[in-house]
């Protein structure tokens, strides 16, 4: 649907809060209160309450004091999505990127204004900033992101730019719509992308669209590492090569 809204009987609004309520329980707000759940869903208390309770009732939250978080169960949701052949086929081919480069590499999808990881392998080495499937980053901030919206339909990055919220970071955090088209841009005509500590100081992203047989871009692959190991030799002798190989392989899969 993008940015869109249903209107009249097409529309659930209970299901939408329901999914509200889930999606509050973001990195670092793990544990909430109804209160909390309330103010960040915008929702009454009793309103937060009918449906926290619900999903307690459904096994997908649990409850410890006053405080709510969300249980293993809701791993469930995203199986069905996580599990579709191409994330299963792709899983090999960036298991051995990981082999070659020695970084955790990633791919993932454009979801409204964050980019939502579908693949994870990662590599001994430990980043300093270390997600799981099914994690949300902001887009304008991350190398994926940054090659997600570059390969988007011209109107919908215009929705995009007027809607989206261009948070900083870090000091480096490109949070100004006009210097990020400029970057998108040169994304677009390079086929890559490599950002430096823009989420967060020490590390760096590598990211390539993944492009379906009528030049759409569907997904896109990315490496993490530490901002010290992202030479330019690095990322463009090994990396962006390594990236776009894989690519190029899984897109003959789709």
């Amino acid at each position: 649907m993008g940015f869109g809204e249903l209107d009249g009987d097409e529309y659930i609004q209970s299901l939408a809060r329901g999914l509200s309520v889930i999606r509050a329980f973001a990195p670092g707000r793990e544990k909430l209160t109804m209160a909390q759940v309330a103010a960040a869903c915008d929702l009454t208390r009793a309103g937060a309450r009918r449906i926290l309770l619900t999903l307690q009732n459904l096994g997908y939250v649990e409850m410890d004091g006053r405080h709510f978080s969300l249980t293993s169960r809701i791993l469930e949701l995203s199986q069905g999505y996580l599990g579709r052949s191409l994330w299963q086929k792709a899983a090999p081919i960036l298991e051995a990127v990981v082999a070659e480069l020695n970084e955790t590499a990633s791919a993932g999808v454009l979801e409204g204004f964050d980019i939502v990881y579908t693949l994870r392998v990662r590599s001994p080495r430990l980043l300093h900033l270390e997600l799981q499937p099914g994690a949300h980053l902001p887009a304008h901030a991350s190398s994926l992101g940054r090659v997600l919206l570059a390969g988007m339909h011209r109107n919908d990055l215009e929705r995009y730019l007027r809607q989206a919220e261009f948070r900083r970071y870090t000091p480096r955090t490109v949070a100004d719509p006009e210097v990020l088209c400029a970057s998108l841009d040169q994304v677009r005509t390079q086929g890559w992308c490599h950002l430096e500590g823009e989420i967060d100081e020490a590390v760096s992203g590598v990211a390539v669209p993944l492009v379906d047989r009528d030049g759409n871009t569907i997904a896109g692959l990315s490496i993490g590492t530490n901002t010290a190991r992202a030479t330019p030799d690095f990322v463009l002798g090994r990396a962006v090569p390594a990236l776009q190989a894989a690519a190029q392989h899984i897109a003959t899969l789709i």
